[in-house]
């Protein structure tokens, strides 16, 4: 008797379906989206006819920034501490930030700053900039 109990059980739980078993939830979906070359390769379905989407994909080439369009407004003291506003936007030494010059937004790091320049850092090129040369 004990060994059809067995048997029977065994039957019992191979045929009890998969969905028993717990599922998470809260895993997140991943999706990956690549953008087409060229027309050849896919368009966009809201504006079939547009040519932006190829543009973008071809635009993606790194070039060094443009530092020689950053000006120095003006370099202070606070606290025995050195401030520059280069380009309407305040660094201290070690800061970093967006400026914005006629090419366009550029990250930049201020390393250090002195009573008469500054060196910063862009896409891994130093530049010093000096107060004479505005």
């Amino acid at each position: 008797m004990k060994i059809k109990l067995q048997a029977y059980l065994l039957i019992w739980a191979l045929a009890w379906p998969a969905a028993a078993l717990p599922v998470d939830t809260n895993a997140p979906t991943l999706s990956v989206f690549t953008m087409p070359a060229g027309p050849s390769e896919g368009r966009d379905p809201f504006f079939p006819n547009s040519m932006r989407p190829y543009a973008e994909a071809q635009s993606h080439t790194k070039h060094a920034p443009v530092l020689t369009s950053l000006r120095i407004k003006g370099i202070s003291q606070i606290g025995g501490q050195l401030y520059v506003i280069i380009n309407n936007h305040t660094f201290g030494a070690g800061d970093e930030g967006d400026v914005i010059t006629p090419d366009g937004r550029i990250h930049i790091k201020c390393l250090s700053i002195s009573s008469d320049s500054v060196l910063v850092e862009s896409g891994g090129t130093q530049h010093i900039l000096k107060i004479s040369d505005q």
